[in-house]
């Protein structure tokens, strides 16, 4: 110890990077240790302009609610009206999104079509083809026409009954998936045409067409050979809205326009699958496990889900039991369209469909100028003059 040192003299506390959190260094970590990008689910990881963000304006006397007990909320939704001659009528506007025999157990995929037929609504198929357990406890199933092309026949193409073209996801807009090898099962194997235990990435875009005009001749196909009979979807991931649907009606699809801002139907993945029993506090020992914990959905994409939903490990997907798993999704489903029905009535409207943008305010200005609805307080709509 010198004259200019004193052990008395307190230090200064580190302080953590603003550029490097403990996030970001884990994220480095994990990648110096295995040399695989990560591929996660679960919504997005940073905070961004979100529903919550927009307020309903409930009636009251220049627009009168409607009384609960004694005056009727629809629900139904056609789709497919404009050429198909066998549109699907659902009784409720929400609807399973489209996730993979693969991504998710056989058990899995049949619990979504038990859950989803018991309240009246569709399941989709998702990028791996038809399972039998789907289309047999699914009574209104979507068939995803992917650029992978995985598990694509005629024959499932006429058992479903819509069809829906896959441009873009919304969890990856512009990317392809992805399967890790280790859920690559004998039968997924056989299903897609793929080896097993090695990783597949699907296509990020058709293999058979450029552009809209492709695209028009592409749907006009589809058409006939399934006789005109299914409605036919566009998905696009939500980058670009407002071209990618001028486009897709001028192809000549059912474009559907979430419910106030203009939607026929809405579609829900990760929020099934914790209705089905993902996520489960029962099962956070074995998250610990993983490294991870219920919630995260950091490291389940590898096929270790313990409650047995993302995998395809036999052991692991046998815990799922698809009987009570879809029960509790239609018990989930069945809050979601009670609670839209009580928004609805609270704004006057006998029809979740009469729900509109008047209805609305934003309680951020970023939150205002996508929905393009007022800022709360004013009447200023941003990105307007």
């Amino acid at each position: 110890m010198n004259e200019f040192s004193s052990p008395h003299i307190p230090r200064t506390p580190p302080r953590r990077s603003a550029t490097f959190d403990e996030y970001s260094i884990s994220e480095i970590q994990r990648a110096a240790a295995t040399g695989i990008y990560d591929i996660r689910g679960g919504g997005a990881k940073r905070k961004l302009p979100h529903f919550d963000d927009l307020l309903f304006l409930g009636a009251s006397v220049s627009r009168y609610p409607l009384e609960g007990y004694r005056e009727r909320c629809g629900t139904d939704v056609v789709l497919g009206t404009r050429f198909a001659s066998k549109p699907i009528h659902l009784k409720i506007p929400v609807t399973i999104a489209g996730m993979s025999f693969g991504a998710l157990s056989g058990n899995a995929k049949e619990a979504l079509g038990r859950g989803a037929t018991a309240v009246g609504t569709s399941t989709t198929t998702g990028d791996g083809g038809m399972t039998p357990e789907e289309r047999g406890h699914s009574q209104t199933l979507v068939y995803q026409y992917l650029p992978s092309r995985y598990g694509m026949n005629l024959a499932d193409l006429r058992k479903a009954d819509a069809i829906e073209v896959v441009i873009g996801q919304g969890a990856k807009p512009g990317g392809g998936g992805m399967l890790l090898g280790q859920k690559i099962s004998p039968r997924v194997a056989q299903m897609r045409n793929l080896p097993e235990g090695i990783d597949q990435r699907s296509a990020c875009r058709h293999p058979d067409w450029t552009g809209p005009d492709d695209l028009e001749i592409k749907i006009l196909e589809l058409r006939e050979l399934t006789n005109w009979e299914k409605p036919i979807y566009i998905k696009v991931g939500a980058s670009r809205p407002y071209y990618d649907t001028a486009l897709a009606i001028k192809a000549g699809a059912d474009v559907a326009k979430a419910m106030a801002l203009g939607a026929d139907a809405v579609a829900i993945g990760t929020a099934a699958l914790i209705a089905l029993g993902d996520n489960a506090p029962e099962w956070e020992a074995e998250y610990q496990k993983l490294g991870t914990t219920a919630g995260a959905y950091d490291d389940w994409h590898e096929g270790r889900d313990p409650a047995g939903i993302t995998t395809q490990d036999p052991d692991l997907a046998a815990r799922l039991d698809p009987v009570k798993a879809g029960r509790r999704l239609a018990n989930y489903l069945s809050v979601l369209t009670l609670e839209a029905q009580a928004i609805a009535r609270a704004c006057g409207k006998s029809h979740l469909h009469n729900l509109e943008p008047e209805d609305l305010v934003a309680l951020t200005i970023e939150a205002a100028a996508m929905a393009q609805v007022p800022l709360a307080g004013t009447e200023w709509i941003p990105g307007r003059s």
